[in-house]
């Protein structure tokens, strides 16, 4: 009963945070999840948690923007090369020793929070887009499928293409809601995401969307800029700790 409570109580803390981040910034609700779930579970057993929310914040992130139909011809190549290695990559995630699978999580989160620190200005020119979105596409399948994380390289790619913010938006939630899919179908055929485990996580829905509405009435308050930075530290800090748990 007791490690039932704390259970619960570690889940609705969990997805409340990471909603709160998504709200705030647009993005973030599997990265935060993850690392913070990693911390207490194998790295398997917390994506199977974040399937639920992360495709309901993200279909709504999806739908939220007016340019669906342009997205899918344009991305369409890299959406499916997403979907090959995430499922190909959950493979790993299932397979691999959860300290290791800790490690790589926690350099993934490393990679994201270095990178989104520094935030070199890219611009990748439109006639490269034809080979590199599957490249990136393919890139980003294996991380996902090997870590959960769906940020890297898809959120900086995305973000060098000169498109508005409405766009980016829409086009990251697009990204996103494929990697959220392909992972809950590579995890179901390696036998980590189970019936009970979808109950659980459909539970986390009610935190994450709360979580998510309380990120967006405090952004119009502080400075997105300073939560941002707060956050991306906070990442590495949790990286760090999943980096060095097999050297302990």
């Amino acid at each position: 009963m007791h490690d039932s409570i704390v259970f619960a109580l570690l889940l609705t803390g969990t997805f409340l945070a990471a909603g709160l981040v998504k709200g705030v910034t647009g993005m973030g609700l599997p990265t935060v999840a993850m690392g913070l779930l990693g911390v207490v579970m194998s790295p398997a057993a917390a994506a199977a948690l974040l399937i639920i929310p992360s495709f309901v914040t993200n279909i709504w992130q999806l739908f939220s923007g007016p340019s669906l139909a342009r997205l899918l011809r344009r991305f369409w190549p890299m959406m499916l090369c997403i979907s090959v290695g995430t499922i190909a990559g959950a493979a790993l995630l299932v397979a691999v020793d959860p300290l290791w699978s800790g490690f790589a999580l926690g350099l993934a989160l490393l990679v994201y929070a270095g990178y989104a620190l520094v935030a070199p200005k890219l611009a990748v020119p439109i006639i490269a887009e034809r080979w590199l979105s599957p490249l990136i596409g393919a890139l980003t399948g294996i991380v996902t499928g090997a870590t959960g994380v769906f940020v890297m390289p898809a959120v900086p790619y995305l973000g060098s293409l000169h498109m508005s913010r409405e766009k980016l938006v829409q086009a990251l939630g697009l990204s996103f809601t494929v990697s959220t899919l392909a992972l809950a179908v590579g995890l179901f055929f390696n036998g980590a995401f189970q019936v009970s485990q979808a109950g659980v996580s459909t539970l986390a829905v009610v935190p994450a969307l709360l979580g998510m509405w309380l990120g967006q009435r405090i952004r119009v308050r502080i400075s997105a800029a300073r939560f941002r930075q707060c956050f991306l530290v906070f990442l590495i800090v949790l990286g760090l700790e999943l980096v060095c748990r097999p050297f302990i």
